[in-house]
């Protein structure tokens, strides 16, 4: 394997993939917990639930205050629905 962060696993029945102890202790989640997974590029990515709702919340901290991501995101679809029509 590439790195000692890295362990084989073998994909089960019906598609089921156990996650290794080692790995399941260092990401500190449990049997229960809900995990996200996500492909990239050729990669699947599994991770805790909790770590994406950080990063998102991150990623919404930095939105100036007073703006609205509704009023943007309409404003971005009017936009794109004008260039549309002039095609």
């Amino acid at each position: 394997m590439a790195n000692e962060h890295q362990v084989e696993v073998t994909l089960g029945a019906q598609g089921r993939l156990v996650v290794p102890a080692r790995l399941r202790k260092q990401l500190g989640i449990d049997t229960g917990d809900v995990l996200a997974a996500s492909v990239e590029g050729d990669r699947l990515v599994l991770e805790p639930r909790g770590a994406v709702l950080a990063r998102l919340r991150e990623r919404a901290a930095a939105v100036p205050a007073g703006v609205s991501m509704v009023d943007e995101l309409i404003a971005e679809r009017r936009r794109e629905a004008s260039r549309d029509r002039r095609r």
